[in-house]
Order: C-alpha cells, then sequence, then structure tokens
C-alpha cells in the first residue's frame, strides 16, 4: 500500500479533513487540503521529515505510513516471496487451511521474525479474550514497536521487513 493510502487511512481513522492536517503540518489554510489531497493520491511523496510530521499529527509511528506496495494481489505474494527469501516465511497447510508459518532454521532474522509474529498473535489474543480493547490493540499496531513492552529489546527489523 503506497504511503499516500496509509495518510488517507489514518486521516480519516482520525475523523480528520486535508485542510485540518494540512494546517497541523503548517501549511498555510489556501493550499493545506490541496498539498495533502498530493501526497494522499501519490502525486507527491512526502520527504522523511514530513512522514515523521504527518506519523506525529496522525498519532502512529511513520513506520505505519511507510508499508510495502501491495496494492495489487502480484505486489502482495511478490512482498511474501520476499519474506520467504529474506525470513524464512513458508505457505503452509494446517487442516485443510494454508497457514504462513517461519522456518526458524532460515536464519537468526527467521528467528526475530518468529518472536515479534508471536508477540502480535498476544495481542490479538488478548483482544479476542476482551483483556483489551480495539482501541488498545490499534494504539499497539499503529506504534509498533513503540508500545510493545512484551520484548525487551523491541528493535525494528531490518528495513526489508517494513
Amino acid at each position: 500500500m503506497a504511503i499516500g493510502e496509509r495518510i488517507h487511512f489514518f486521516r480519516l481513522l482520525r475523523g480528520m479533513t486535508q485542510k485540518y492536517l494540512g494546517m497541523s503540518l503548517g501549511f498555510p489554510e489556501k493550499s493545506a487540503d490541496v498539498r495533502l489531497a498530493q501526497y494522499e493520491t501519490g502525486s507527491r511523496t512526502p520527504k522523511a521529515d514530513l512522514t515523521a510530521a504527518l506519523a506525529e499529527v496522525l498519532d502512529v509511528s511513520p513506520h505505519a505510513l511507510s508499508v510495502p506496495d501491495i496494492d495489487s494481489y502480484v505486489g502482495l505474494m511478490h512482498t511474501l516471496f520476499t519474506l520467504e527469501d529474506n525470513y524464512g516465511l513458508k505457505v503452509t497447510e494446517q487442516d485443510g487451511e494454508l497457514a504462513l508459518q517461519v522456518d526458524l532454521r532460515k536464519n537468526k532474522d527467521a528467528a526475530r521474525l518468529h518472536e515479534m509474529l508471536w508477540t502480535w498473535r498476544e495481542q490479538a489474543a488478548k483482544l479476542e479474550a476482551g483483556e483489551i480493547s480495539q482501541e488498545d490493540y490499534n494504539r499497539w499496531r499503529y506504534h509498533y514497536p513503540e508500545y510493545d513492552d512484551s520484548q525487551v529489546r523491541a528493535k525494528m527489523p531490518p528495513e526489508g521487513l517494513i
């Protein structure tokens, strides 16, 4: 998913207009909505400092805005193939259903990904059990790894995973 689509998604999630978000970033009132529209449609790409500012105003991690291009099924498949190559992710079958698994024997990055996915599963299980709210779960996801208190070393994965 392109960064513009993520900006749009989080802006709507926060109930903001393009003008409001643009003005919150310091754009002049007359052009604030036009500038945001340019980023959301992909005609302009925000630089790192603007991405950081957008993330702050939208209350998410900058990493939540910059995700791989998975706009198409083909793009998604190639993202999964890259995860297979770099992190040992593989498609398997369990009880007649497809499942994604991490082959821990692949390398140390595979083991790290495995830990991260377990942490994700733990948070999802807390949501399912009613131990945390959807808002808490979303806060954890959209600020990952900042709000991840389950790992002592909450480090970011190599850039290829993000």
